[in-house]
């Protein structure tokens, strides 16, 4: 993956800021880009060959989750590449959902009957929200798998129904990287909830992010935000103004950006990060554009 470093060392008074207010999310990248799937659309390029972002240590994690917690942190969030390929997962969850709600996304392969349990176990237990993202493309099976690979659909929708069967109220993330014709009529937030009312989930919940101009997508060249383009913009609506991202190398501004050097912000402790983040990267344009927030909400 391209860093763009040369821009942000040639041009630095070119390149806009957001603010750091607060730490309201505190993300944690735990499998760093190591995930069963290879999709084609993947922000940050995981897969499961030789992941180019390593995946973290637990006491890492932990040294995190306890930071963040003094720190005042509203929410957790756990991704990745896939985070239920790591040993500790279950472990981080339960640790995280003492401090935060907490959340992980997921492609929902690995979420077995077992698995299911173990998380209507946590959620049991806590006084905090428990809440898992499933990814999903297209609800129809061979759509899907063009962009996720074979066997992909039935797996996540086998885990979108155990997780639902166990009052877990999964929310289904979708790209619009296969939107149609078809769904700029009716909407695909609606061709989503209707396939889920299908499936017999009463409460359907269903999060759309856009296509970004990072990871298997990146091209060579594209716009950026500048100093004019925001002008008069409250650069606090963005997510890095209240995020930090922990994960393999340091602390990051975002979730998209995980991993790449201009987006590094700490090698060390959490509070360290808390400084202006600069919008250097295309995707920044999209976040700008669309007011995307990697959040549940």
């Amino acid at each position: 993956m391209g860093s763009n470093l040369p821009l942000l060392r040639s041009q630095p008074s070119r390149i806009p800021a957001a603010p750091f207010l607060r730490l309201s999310a505190l993300w944690i990248q735990i499998t760093g880009t190591w995930c069963n799937l290879e999709c084609t659309h993947c922000l940050n390029a995981s897969g499961p060959k030789d992941p180019w972002l390593r995946p973290l240590h637990a006491e890492t994690a932990r040294r995190a989750i306890r930071e963040a917690e003094a720190l005042g942190v509203k929410e957790i969030y756990f991704t990745g590449g896939e985070p239920f390929l790591h040993p500790a997962i279950l472990t981080l969850l339960g640790e995280a959902l003492e401090v935060a709600p907490t959340t992980v996304l997921t492609n929902g392969t690995r979420i077995s009957e077992g698995v299911a349990d173990a998380l209507a176990e946590l959620a049991a237990g806590t006084s905090y929200s428990l809440e898992i993202r499933v990814s999903l493309d297209d609800v129809d099976p061979e759509a899907n798998d063009r962009v996720r690979g074979q066997g992909a659909w039935e797996k996540a929708v086998a885990a979108i129904r155990r997780l639902d069967a166990r009052g877990l109220l999964p929310i289904v993330t979708a790209t619009e990287i296969l939107m149609a014709e078809r769904d700029a009529r009716t909407g695909i937030y609606q061709r989503f909830r209707d396939f889920l009312l299908s499936l017999g989930i009463e409460k359907p919940r269903v999060k759309i992010i856009p296509v970004f101009s990072t990871g298997r997508l990146a091209g060579a060249a594209g716009e950026r935000l500048t100093e004019e383009r925001l002008e008069g913009f409250d650069r606090g609506v963005l997510q890095c103004a209240e995020s930090r991202v922990v994960a393999h190398g340091g602390v990051y501004a975002c979730p998209i950006l995980a991993g790449l050097p201009p987006a590094r912000l700490s090698t060390g402790s959490l509070e360290e990060s808390f400084r202006p983040v600069a919008l250097y990267h295309r995707a920044c344009v999209t976040c700008h554009e669309t007011g995307m927030s990697c959040r549940n909400y």
